[in-house]
């Protein structure tokens, strides 16, 4: 598979599109006042503790406080000011857990207690690991984890863990050895998918870096009063290079000078065997119109998205949830409606996965396919979509297609999505993506005035409104302003205004010179 990734900067904001076999799969933006935070290490101060939700409350020093949820404290270490008051059996059972936590870190621990140790105003290490999300702080957890281009570093832990992406049986075994050799005492290692075949000189100037960077850590722990940032991840650019730039990447290019010596500088550093990889764009035509990566970035912020046999997804995003709706569209097909439903389906399921990964779509999501009577053909679908989704990075779980043909998934949520990050919520609907009808709008002017003649004797009003809309209210059999004015005995004077929304009206009176329209 090829693969390439394009990276754009401006003055005011950075995108980063990656390509696999020329299709745009992942776009990630970033603007100078979002800038990116998962992965960020804060010494926090608990601010509340609800047993209730299972969760705490901690100041981090960045808007809302951040969700910190029972089942992301592990321990006792990264209490910063815990009493050393515990019998030797609690101690026994954390020190059991710590070495434990590579084998059992997705296996739920019974033995944890309901609420941990946590008391307001107690300062807390915490590291993010999902961005805020529509007003909602972001999500922490105290198992802290430094990442380098080849290891993971976890403080107090003592396991060795190797990416399951490594499928040589003889390779995860000696990358396992040489992770023991070289493990601190009282820190865990994670080999990454890119350790594969790099000799031990290599991984030990790596874990010397990481080591590097949790002694300056621990060195502002002890220095910054909290709430304070002790840890700072890189940038979305250079945490992408680090995360993804691996040997199946074709090249990497850019059409930012700054940005192309940042990351010739690190690539030397750290993958020199990668740095040809990286090119300088330098030409008149857009980097993106280039590579049709735009192309790409226009159907990802549609809702339609129209397939190459004229079936068609429509993706509505809400607060609950993601929805997506399969139709047939133009397709017309040669075969019984099954056979027909069956193609689309599976065509849609390759589509959806693509979309999902590129839209980073998450939470709840309920795809709505095209009805289908045979097992074996839901199966079929079942299999596909699962099948695609292996290509996400994001964790995933799909449940089976119901009786109604819907099939519900989750997708881990770590940023905001390509729709919330890249569009802004129209001042006009609200996000609702609809405004007043034409009519409504009439009727709530008509009622405006009969407020107004209820309570007060004024004779010449200005109506400001939108031209669109002062037209419909001239016009057809029954003109709206020529009614309101014989009913009420009111003159009313009616001034288009372009700046005006199309369902915005204002009433001045002319005897006070003044807008009245919220006085009535």
């Amino acid at each position: 598979m090829k693969k390439d990734i394009f990276i754009n900067q401006t003055h005011k904001e950075t995108r980063i599109a990656i390509h696999e076999d020329d299709v745009l799969v992942e776009l990630y933006v970033e603007k100078p006042e979002n800038i990116r935070i998962v992965g960020n290490i804060y010494k926090g101060v608990v601010e509340n503790v609800l047993p209730g939700m299972q969760a705490a409350f901690v100041d981090i020093g960045i808007g809302a406080n951040a969700f910190l949820p029972f089942s992301e404290v592990e321990g006792e270490s990264f209490l910063l000011d815990h009493e050393d008051d515990d019998d030797n059996n609690d101690k026994s059972q954390r020190s059991n857990r710590g070495r434990s936590r590579g084998r059992d870190r997705n296996r739920r621990d019974f033995r944890r207690p309901a609420t941990p140790k946590l008391r307001t105003g107690q300062e807390i290490l915490v590291q993010v690991i999902k961005e805020p999300y529509m007003g909602k702080g972001a999500r922490v957890t105290t198992n802290i984890s430094l990442p380098g281009r080849f290891l993971v570093l976890v403080p107090n832990a003592d396991y060795v863990g190797i990416s399951r992406k490594i499928y040589n049986n003889y390779e995860r075994r000696r990358l396992r050895r040489s992770c023991h050799e070289m493990k601190p005492d009282g820190f865990g290692l994670i080999a990454r998918t890119v350790t594969e075949g790099k000799d031990n000189e290599t991984l030990g100037a790596d874990l010397n870096n990481l080591m590097d960077s949790y002694k300056r850590m621990e060195k502002a722990v002890k220095a910054k009063p909290g709430p304070s940032l002790v840890y700072k991840d890189m940038e979305t650019v250079s945490s992408l290079i680090r995360d993804l730039f691996t040997n199946d990447v074709q090249k990497v290019v850019t059409d930012n000078k700054g940005m192309y010596k940042q990351l010739n500088s690190y690539l030397k550093g750290s993958a020199p065997q990668l740095a040809d990889r990286l090119e300088h764009y330098k030409k008149k035509l857009p980097l993106f119109d280039a590579y049709k990566v735009q192309k790409g970035i226009d159907i990802s912020m549609s809702r339609k998205v129209t397939l190459k046999s004229g079936a068609s997804i429509v993706v509505e995003q809400t607060e609950a949830l993601v929805s997506i709706d399969v139709n047939s569209g133009k397709f017309i097909g040669r075969k019984d409606h099954e056979a027909n439903a069956l193609k689309i389906n599976l065509e849609s399921a390759r589509a959806i996965a693509q979309q999902l990964r590129l839209r980073d779509l998450g939470g709840l999501i309920v795809i709505d396919f095209i009805d289908m009577h045979r097992e074996e053909n839901k199966k079929k679908v079942y299999y596909e979509l699962r099948r695609e989704l292996r290509k996400d990075r994001a964790k995933v779980a799909v449940s089976y297609i119901s009786d109604f043909g819907l099939l519900e998934m989750t997708r881990q949520r770590i940023r905001l999505s390509l729709l919330l990050s890249a569009t802004e919520e129209c001042p006009v609907c609200k996000g609702r993506g609809r405004i007043m009808s034409k009519a409504a709008l009439a009727t709530q002017i008509e009622g405006w005035f009969r407020r107004f003649h209820a309570k007060k004797r004024e004779f010449r009003l200005q109506l400001i409104v939108n031209p669109e809309l002062a037209k419909f209210l001239r016009s057809g059999r029954k003109n709206v302003v020529r009614s309101i004015q014989w009913q009420h005995f009111i003159k009313v004077e009616i001034v288009e205004d372009e700046s005006k929304n199309m369902d915005e009206f204002r009433i001045i009176s002319k005897k006070q010179g003044k807008d009245i329209t919220d006085e009535y």
